[in-house]
């Protein structure tokens, strides 16, 4: 169990079967998980829908993406919602999977589905790190990574 200064977001718990992600994450890597079979990539990490949980590996994403969708958090019902305004949002990372994460740097106001983000990396307690995403300029998009 790791100790936190605040709740962690939601369903943020390290286990065994997570824990490479979670190690990159203190590396500020992002790892989603890809089936060996189809090469298909999804998150949260689990199983191929196609072929079970046979073959699956994890691997280094490239950490762009798209806003496919956001809500704005007004209401404070969970401890972890200490920022001023929370974006909670669903991106759809370069690799194809969709992923539930915050939007940093973001109000809310003027985001528009597909906007290009870019993921960073929240320590929010002492030995964890989430993965979060913020806007990028459309420079960033076309800059080699």
């Amino acid at each position: 169990m790791i100790p936190v200064d605040r709740p962690l977001p939601g369903d943020v718990v390290e286990d065994a079967i997570d824990q490479p992600f979670w190690d990159a994450c203190r590396d500020h890597v992002l790892l989603i998980y890809r089936c060996r079979i189809c090469a298909e990539s999804f998150w949260p990490a689990g199983c191929c829908p196609q072929h079970g949980m046979q073959d699956m590996i994890w691997v280094t994403a490239s950490g762009g993406g798209t806003l496919h969708t956001w809500t704005v958090v007004h209401q404070k019902y969970s401890k972890s919602f200490t920022e001023e305004r929370t974006v909670v949002a669903v991106v759809k990372l370069d690799e194809g999977p969709l992923m539930h994460t915050n939007l940093i740097g973001s109000n809310g106001i003027d985001l528009q589905v597909g906007l290009p983000v870019g993921v960073v990396f929240q320590t929010i307690a002492s030995e964890s790190v989430i993965p979060v995403f913020q806007l990028r300029n459309q420079s960033e998009t076309s800059a080699p990574r």
